[in-house]
């Protein structure tokens, strides 16, 4: 009891050191919470059980090609008339107590390669499962680099959007200095305030954005809800021409080989063609042996202790005395059978026969040899065969699907990343010219030489152009992370 009290504490505080390491964990590299989610993520947990479950019938199937073994054994009182179980011979108002016991064993010798093609058919699915296992290990990673991705660039939004306040705010304590000479119009500095309010709107809805963000983050990765994060900002940098090293086709021929799904699919239409074979073992006949013994014990068998001469009347004197009766026995000598007459005898006296010598003279021992052949089974066996040929077809479909989606996908995003370099280059080239009119619009404002809306268009444009490079750089790195996925590297930033 002690002991089971102590393995509960442990697990308890086990329990509460990892609560405690989820909620003290604030900042996440993004390979912690990937080790994280598939460590948590229910989908990952069902598959692993689904492998358990396959990796059982796997083991079953292998060992269906052992011996079975059953044993049997019965006690039982009987009263009144009845039999007695050890001489087949009626008793009358008797108690018979009685025991039998037997041990059998049978073995298939031959059942159309029903059992190699089971085990065969088992070992697929049992790698299927681990292929399946690992797809959704890799779908978990997608997710959370998605979701870790949209955590950087809400970030980078609001670090803009701050960035943005920040400069307004500077503008209106330079420009309240200049009205309070007189330099300037008052109707510039409540210009300045109106876009400083629109400024502070917008770093709102960006930290709403941000924190948004890591909300999904913390769903995906199944933290508790009274847990907080925060992410560690890797080093993101984007080549100044980033180009693509392979084709698609050359990216799609790399995954054939390196994704699980396809691997699983392959070995599931495998294992379906397998199943053709063990639904056609039942046209087959089945070959078994068999063998065992039984013994059984009664405490109605008895033998007699004392006899006695039996007489009879003389048949040719009948008036006379009674004479001894005599038997015949007939006994082998070793060579001939014998013939002599014994004088005949009655028990006077009987003793139950011991537990131990019944059981050894009543052991009765066989083996068999038994074939059983299919004849008529109202077509079973090949209605059997024809669904496991339209299993095998739809496995083959299934197959053609995956490898099919997987092609488009990414053929998809090989266009995506194309697409993003553009957008991106495009988008560095757009912010740098922004930052150059900015600069110049600012010391034109400075001067009063144009007006404020000329200076606000000025400074929103260059706040779009950095959110739309911002866009841009984020969606190239993750689309560029979903092609590298696909080639089996690394996912780390």
């Amino acid at each position: 009891m002690m002991k089971r009290k102590a393995v509960k504490v442990l697990i308890v505080s086990l329990l509460c050191s990892f609560g405690a390491f989820a909620q003290d964990k604030s900042e996440w590299t993004l390979q912690e919470c990937i080790d994280y989610a598939l460590e948590n993520n229910l989908d990952v947990k069902r598959s692993v059980l689904n492998v358990e479950s396959q990796d059982i019938n796997y083991s079953q199937a292998r060992l269906s090609r052992l011996p079975d073994a059953n044993a049997n054994g019965s006690y039982s009182y009987s009263w009144g008339r009845s039999i007695d179980p050890t001489t087949n011979l009626f008793v009358d108002n008797q108690r018979i107590a009685s025991a039998n016991g037997s041990l059998t064993s049978s073995v298939v010798l031959f059942n159309g390669m029903r059992i190699n093609n089971s085990i065969k058919q088992n070992r697929l699915s049992y790698e299927s499962s681990q292929m399946d296992l690992a797809a959704s290990k890799n779908s978990v990673i997608l997710n959370v680099i998605t979701f870790y991705t949209n955590v950087l660039f809400a970030r980078e939004l609001l670090e803009n959007a701050r960035t943005q306040l920040s400069s307004t705010e500077q503008q209106v304590e330079l420009t309240q200095k200049q009205v309070d000479v007189g330099a300037l119009p008052k109707a510039n500095l409540l210009d300045l305030q109106a876009q400083k309010a629109t400024n502070e709107l917008n770093v709102v809805n960006r930290e709403n954005d941000y924190l948004m963000a890591k909300i999904q983050l913390k769903q995906v990765l199944q933290l508790p809800p009274e847990s907080d994060i925060d992410i560690v900002v890797p080093e993101l940098d984007v080549e100044a021409e980033p180009v693509m090293e392979l084709s698609a086709i050359e990216i799609y021929n790399i995954a054939l080989g390196a994704m699980p799904e396809v691997k699983s699919a392959e070995l599931n239409t495998e294992s379906t063609d397998i199943g053709v074979d063990v639904a056609r073992g039942n046209l087959y006949p089945t070959l078994s042996l068999q063998g065992g013994f039984t013994t059984r014990y009664s405490d109605a068998s008895q033998i007699p202790t004392a006899t006695e001469p039996v007489f009879i009347n003389n048949p040719t004197n009948p008036n006379g005395n009674q004479v001894q009766l005599y038997q015949s026995v007939t006994f082998s000598n070793g060579t001939d059978l014998q013939t002599v007459n014994v004088p005949a005898s009655s028990p006077t006296g009987y003793e139950t026969i011991d537990f131990d010598t019944q059981i050894n003279d009543n052991l009765s021992k066989y083996v068999s040899l038994g074939v059983s052949i299919p004849i008529f089974n109202g077509f079973s066996a090949r209605a059997g065969i024809q669904r496991a040929k339209i299993t095998h077809q739809q496995a083959e479909i299934n197959e053609k699907d995956v490898k099919y989606q997987l092609w488009r996908t990414i053929e998809q995003s090989y266009n995506d990343v194309t697409a993003a370099i553009k957008s991106y280059n495009a988008s560095t080239t757009q912010v740098q010219a922004r930052e150059e009119s900015f600069r110049v619009m600012k010391q034109r404002y400075d001067i009063g030489a144009v007006n404020f809306t000329d200076y606000q268009i000025a400074e929103n444009d260059l706040f779009q152009a950095k959110s739309d490079l911002l866009r841009a750089k984020y969606d190239y790195i993750f689309k560029l992370k979903v092609l590298d996925f696909y080639q089996g590297k690394p996912l780390d930033f």
